[in-house]
């Protein structure tokens, strides 16, 4: 089985381009907090997500750097050579994202901006409007 679960917040606004074949995609990096770290200090991972696309079309919408995003889908191995060196990359490939919060949200009490609902499903995201959305 191959199925990651992460939740982090973007490193940078989503970027977004079409194929000759007409599928759209998105991608960006999330920065994922680990959960232990030798030395005591904070550290986070920097994972790389890719989305296809309505979601990725819904991504470059409604997501910005600092956004924070709960990503389930799976992971994706390629190769290249540089240089006469073989290296090996990885990303995630997204089925869902949740938008958990926009960039600085947070008001001055330190409470969130309301979410979206989590039982909501990509294809009813399509049909909502502007207003509709809860941020």
């Amino acid at each position: 089985m191959n199925k990651a679960f992460l939740i982090g917040r973007l490193t940078q606004d989503p970027t977004a381009s079409t194929l000759d074949s007409g599928h759209s995609y998105c991608r960006f990096s999330i920065a994922v907090n680990r959960s232990y770290s030798r030395d005591g200090e904070n550290k986070a991972d920097f994972i790389n997500i890719v989305t296809w696309d309505g979601l990725a079309q819904n991504c470059v919408k409604y997501l910005v750097k600092g956004s924070q995003v709960a990503v389930t889908g799976s992971i994706q191995t390629g190769s290249y050579e540089r240089d006469g060196v073989k290296r090996t990359t990885f990303e995630i490939r997204a089925d869902q994202v949740e938008f958990l919060s926009r960039a600085n949200s947070a008001t001055s009490t330190g409470t969130a901006a309301p979410a979206r609902p989590k039982d909501t499903s990509m294809d009813e995201l399509k049909e909502v409007v502007d207003d509709d959305m809860p941020f």
